[in-house]
């Protein structure tokens, strides 16, 4: 599914455009934020690609939600 993920604020969202859903990432697996999950704040898990490290935001990406994350 596509996914935009943002810094606002200082904190970083993703907003899913096909749910027409915006929540807070509130957990990273790696520091660097790609080619890892995040958790975002209603409970998903999103399995992100993996890129470049200093990947400029906002950005669209193609992530997988985990199965039996809700």
């Amino acid at each position: 599914m596509k996914v935009m993920i943002r810094r606002a604020e200082g904190a970083l969202s993703a907003y899913v455009p096909k749910k027409d859903l915006e929540e807070p990432i509130v957990e990273v697996e790696h520091d660097s934020l790609w080619g890892g999950w995040v958790r975002l704040a209603n409970g998903w898990v999103l399995e992100l690609p993996a890129m470049a490290e200093d990947t400029h935001l906002p950005i669209t990406v193609e992530a997988r939600k985990r199965a039996g994350e809700e």
